[in-house]
């Protein structure tokens, strides 16, 4: 009896392990064949609310009695609705058949797709197949290396190793045949950095983890073979196990489309059902006057009956008013707009040849509508190339240059650096300024000796020698890099690992540690450990992490050195320097004896075996002895503080989140200008219980004026609290009042809540930047997530709707496509349900003058081809390319990204204004016409009023009139849009004679009854004048609404370039523009300091802003110092202080 949670495999055993129906490797990641393409796809289609519409109307058509409009006029526009998504869906289907193909025929000797769990394979350089269980490789110790690009985007090497029991069997065939190894392990699963499980063999077992296994999707590396045992194939592959549907996200423009188009439906059946009603009332009041013309004996069916025949063919003939190919016509735009994202050349990083990409076409409009922004730190804001800059060992800081004078120097280019000259195996691209450090290295000081053994031995970088010398680190994390080139520098060099060993170049001299167990770092360690066995055969435990981690396991004799290393941590993260500290510890044989044993015993353990872990981990890592602190440099990306500033400007709150120390948070806060010294207030929130984290919420912020400006920084022990149901309100009313919000030492589980939490509570746009796979939480909660791909690897990029390579691309990405992308969109929609109402609602006033008899207005076939040919590319030219203002113009007024934020330019108002347009146009080109043709004639002084001459006349109206209308709606005309319109135009009239000519007549004599009609009635002066009346009619009135707007309710826009044009004026721009001097403080000599001034200090302030978070410092008579509470809580004021000289010129 086995457990469900649990799989067995036992190795050469396929009748075995097929009792359990595993999964083969055969991938299918298709969807349809050559057999089920048309049923599944059409199926599909159809569950579209408009499609099955329109499928019901064509239905309807096929009855004669309530059909007046032939089949075609509907399947027509349907079809090629179906037959353009049918081709997309093909096409995509075909590439996934193509990968399937390549995947299920790779490998020479046997086809992918025929491997099957407990299998035992070889694989070679460069090739990949399922999931594994590593046996051996042609690397010693059974080592191999692999590239996980494809599983999390990084493309450094990562070493996975064998058991030393397995990897003994080499590439002998025969022992690997006769290999009968049982692997019991957890069931498949998506978890990419965890694998359980144990190897029962030869009456021992071994535990397995993630480092023993190489799963689908990775690729073999600077090996030359391995073989393996076949743990997971086919779609219960960890790989595949990922591949679940991402979260579909909708634009809030969808949500509105999908309710008016309810709405129109819902008007479509009022207008019937008001038709049919009159149909009744005619047919019992006048329709029997008819009987007799008619011959009818007696009334063949009732009046009510006819009133509901005429409901539904008045519903097949009023069913343009439901816009069938709005849906295709928006992922036209949607997609045209995303190659505009794609191309857009100043968007592309030309050091890394990484061009901009829109990963997704369904969230382009929403672009133009972000009201919050959330930001990881570091890759996003930073750059994530890392640099040691400082430390801190024993007690003394070392990284600072002084003068002769003992005052410190700032660092430039021109600094000379530190002569490393000694050292053969250095990076000769590693800078380091302070000489001081290198001369301890070399006094063979103990504790700094120490300090650099620790960095290069506790990692878990792979070195790669190119050639002699010539040193090449595989690092996981560009942090770790920098501190193991750091010792490398200074004489400490890693040269090689095995399983077993760590070989270090000491000053020269080869030094093998012997590698007894690595405490790996994971987000709740937040720290790493490795135990090792030095030559003299000492055991050292060594770790660094966190310091807030590690402080709490320090042995009590550290206490003052802790404090004095706490205040440097501070200074260091105060210049916004990324801090880890270090730690040693020696161990007794007996009790690392013991510890192993448990160590063994929980590695093997198949149910909580993290846990397990952990708590092992935790009881060594207790005692011990502190070495110091190292301080690395994460720059800022170029144009952050002025992209930030921008858009800052257009409205947009952005918030930092990172987990990073509060210092570290603060400083680059200050340093992208969202954290500023003239803000009225910073709030910082530390309190760690939630009776400290609940007193915030009685802060007077609530009653201060909203001009002023304020800061919330709060930590992740706070967060934690502040997103309990009690406070979450609390927490977001005050943080929505501030200007800047900074959330530091936060998860990325937190990143995640935080932005649920602004969705759910303001209902507004948000947006999602970071670049690693931290950030990958809170990149699928919001509405828009954006990666970068940076130095973290790709798997924020795989997980956005868009990337690109800088953070300063954002601004353009939001403020020219995103604004662009929305303004064309809402005046598409605008234009597209006024020119369908305008059209069809005809039919409605031609109803209550043709005895409600479901007669149509115009002919069918320009019922057909209305919203397909003559008026489809005109808008789409509007909708792909429009501009109110250029690019510059947008970037230089960020206020014009406002309308999106407020939903202005489409929403329910906007669409009743469009359609009510619509209404009134239709009945203009109705009663126009019918009216001057009551008693109209020709030339030749004969009758003009036949209804196909009437038709004519109101069908060339409307064309002309919508062709107008979108004439009016272009603001930025182009040779496409000119094409389009003429054009389209130009198609109407050639499409129009053709269809009333004798030749098409002769062909098609039942489809194309009526010869000349057309030649007939346009070469009348009258028809011409009535066609210029309607025109006139339908287009002054909105060109005078607009006009009068304008002058009234000017825009955005219509405001900004007004300003624009005031600006040329003559008069003093100085004189107009500036505001209230500081005259009288000047003469009242108050601002001048005064020698015996006191400085106030802030107990927890950054070092590098001064003696205050909020740095107007210089107060005399009492002294304002920040308030700070027993909770952690400080607020800071700029109330009472006095303004230097040096101030009023910064300002």
């Amino acid at each position: 009896c086995y457990k469900k949670e649990e799989r067995h495999v036992r190795a050469n055993d396929r009748d075995y392990n097929e009792r359990f129906s595993y999964a083969d490797n055969h991938i299918k990641t298709a969807k349809y064949n050559v057999f089920t393409f048309l049923p599944i796809n059409l199926f599909e289609q159809f569950q579209r609310f408009a499609n099955a519409y329109f499928l019901v109307l064509l239905i309807l058509q096929l009855i004669p009695e309530i059909s007046s409009l032939s089949w075609f006029t509907t399947i027509v526009p349907l079809v090629l609705v179906l037959a353009i998504t049918a081709v997309k869906d093909a096409t995509d289907d075909y590439f996934r058949h193509k990968s399937d193909q390549q995947v299920n025929t790779r490998l020479q000797n046997e086809k992918w797709m025929n491997v099957r769990v407990g299998d035992i394979i070889k694989l070679e350089n460069n090739q990949f197949v399922a999931d594994l269980l590593l046996l051996s490789s042609s690397e010693p110790y059974g080592l191999c290396y692999i590239e996980t690009a494809e599983l999390d985007g990084e493309t450094n090497l990562k070493v996975r190793q064998a058991l030393t029991v397995t990897s003994d069997l080499g590439d002998d065939v025969a022992k690997l045949a006769d290999f009968n190894g049982e692997v019991i392990c957890e069931p498949p699963n998506n978890k990419l950095d965890k694998f359980t499980g144990t190897l029962f063999w030869k009456d021992n077992k071994y535990p397995l983890d993630n480092e023993k296994m190489l799963l689908r999707g990775c690729v073999l590396r600077n090996t030359e073979w391995c073989f393996g045992l076949v743990i997971f194939a086919g779609l219960q592959t960890k790989l595949m196990q990922n591949c679940g549907r991402t979260k579909f996200k909708r634009t809030s423009i969808d949500k509105l489309m999908n309710t008016l188009v309810l709405w129109i439906f819902g008007f479509l059946i009022c207008m019937g059902i008001i038709l049919a009603i009159g149909n009744t009332i005619w047919e019992q009041k006048v329709g029997s006057n008819f009987w007799e013309y008619l011959q009818w004996k007696e009334l063949t069916i009732s009046a009510v009956f006819s009133g509901f025949l005429t409901f539904w063919s008045y519903v097949i003939i009023l069913n343009t008013v439901v816009p069938i190919s709005l849906y295709v016509s928006v992922e036209v735009l949607r997609l045209g707009h995303s190659y505009f994202i794609n191309w857009d050349r100043r968007m592309y990083y030309s050091r890394k040849a990484t061009p901009a990409e829109a990963r997704t076409t369904t969230l382009n409009e929403e672009l133009g509508q972000v009201e919050f922004i959330f930001s990881d730190k570091t890759g996003t804001l930073t750059q994530n190339i890392m640099v040691f800059n400082k430390c801190s060992i024993n007690g003394k800081t070392y990284g600072d240059v002084y003068d002769e004078f003992g005052h410190k120097v700032d660092i430039t280019e021109k600094t000379p650096c530190v002569d490393f000259s000694f050292n053969p195996l250095m990076d000769r691209k590693f800078r380091f300024h302070d000489s001081s450090l290198v001369e301890a290295i070399k006094l063979e000081e103990p504790l700094v000796q120490e300090f650099f053994r620790l960095l290069a031995l506790c990692h878990t970088i792979m070195p790669e020698e190119r050639n002699e010398g010539e040193l090449v680190y595989q690092a996981q994390s560009p942090d770790e890099g920098a501190l193991v080139t750091a010792a490398r520098n200074f004489g400490f060099v890693f040269r090689s690992r095995t399983p077993e060993t760590i070989t270090l170049y000491e000053m020269g001299q080869a030094v093998t540690y012997q590698l007894l167990a690595i405490l790996d770092f994971n987000n709740v360690r937040k720290r790493m450990s490795v135990i090792v066995r030095n030559p003299k055969g000492q055991l050292k435990l060594y770790s660094k992490g966190a310091d807030t981690i590690l402080f709490d396991r320090l042995d009590p004799s550290n206490e003052e050195l802790m404090f004095t290393t706490s205040e440097h941590l501070n200074e260091f993260a105060g210049e916004g320097l990324r801090t880890l500290a270090l730690a040693y510890k020696d161990l007794d044989e007996d009790v690392f004896d013991e510890w192993m044993k448990k160590l063994l015993f929980a590695s093997t353990a198949l149910e909580n075996r993290e846990e397990k872990l952990g708590a092992l981990y935790e009881e060594i890592e207790q005692g011990m002895m502190l070495l110091g602190a190292t301080a690395i440099e994460d720059k800022l990306q170029e144009g952050v503080p002025e992209t930030i500033a921008c858009l800052t400007l257009a409205n947009i709150k952005i918030w930092v989140l990172t987990g990073d120390k509060l210092e570290t948070a603060m400083n680059i806060g200050y340093s992208c200008n969202m954290l500023r010294d003239d803000m009225n207030e910073v709030f910082i929130i530390s309190g760690h219980t939630m009776v400290e984290t609940e007193l915030y919420s009685s802060d007077s912020v609530f009653e201060e004026t909203i001009i002023a400006e304020y800061a919330l920084i709060i930590n992740g022990h706070s967060l934690a609290h502040a997103l309990e149901a009690d406070l979450e309100q609390i927490l977001v009313d005050v943080a929505c009042l501030c200007k800047t919000v900074i959330c530091c030492r936060v998860t990325p589980l937190q990143k995640a809540l935080v932005v649920e939490l602004i969705k759910r509570h303001k209902r507004a746009v948000t947006l999602a930047i970071g670049d690693g796979a931290n950030d990958v939480s809170m990149i699928k909660t919001a509405h828009i997530g954006v990666g970068i791909s940076g130095q973290e690897g790709m798997q924020a990029v795989l997980a956005s709707d868009y990337s690109f390579a800088q953070f300063r691309y954002l601004q353009r990405l939001l403020l020219v496509h995103g604004r662009w992308s929305y303004h064309r969109m809402c005046n598409f929609l605008c234009y597209f349900f006024y020119k369908n109402f305008a059209f069809t609602l005809v039919h409605f006033w031609y109803g209550f003058l043709c005895g409600f008899s479901a007669q149509t207005v115009y002919d069918q076939w320009f019922i057909t081809l209305f919203n397909i040919v003559y008026t489809s590319l005109p808008v789409l030219a509007m909708g792909l390319f429009d501009q109110d203002v250029n690019e510059q113009y947008s970037l230089r007024y960020p206020n014009l990204y406002r309308p999106g934020q407020l939903n202005q330019l489409f929403n329910k108002r906007k669409f009743f204004t469009c359609t009510l347009q619509g209404v009134c146009t239709s009945f203009i080109l109705f009663f126009i016409p019918y009216g001057a043709f009551m008693s109209a004639v020709r030339d030749d002084g004969a009758h003009i009023s036949d209804q196909q001459a009437f038709a004519v006349t109101i069908a060339t109206s409307l064309v002309i009139v919508v062709s107008a209308q979108i004439g009016l709606d272009t603001n930025y005309w182009t040779a496409v849009n000119h094409f389009f319109i003429w054009g389209s135009l130009a198609v109407y009239f050639a499409i129009l004679f053709a269809m009333h000519s004798d030749g098409i007549f002769t062909i098609f004599p039942n489809q194309f009854p009526f010869i000349g009609t057309a030649r007939n009635s346009l070469n009348q002066k009258i028809v011409w004048l009535v066609i210029l009346l309607t025109t006139v009619v339908c287009i002054m009135p909105m060109v005078a609404v607009r006009f009068i707007k304008a002058d009234l309710y000017p825009t955005h826009t219509d405001k900004n370039f007004r300003r624009v044009r005031r600006t040329s004026s003559r008069r003093s721009a100085y004189a107009f523009a500036h505001q209230q001097g500081y005259g009288e403080l000047i003469t009242s000599g108050k601002n001048m300091k005064i020698p015996t001034a006191s400085t106030s200090t802030y107990p927890l302030s950054s070092p590098a802003r001064g003696n205050s978070v909020v740095k107007n410092s210089v107060v005399s008579g009492t002294t304002d110092a920040a308030e700070t509470n027993s909770t952690g809580f400080r607020r800071e004021s700029d109330q009472n202080q006095e303004v230097t000289v040096e101030d009023l010129e910064a300002r």
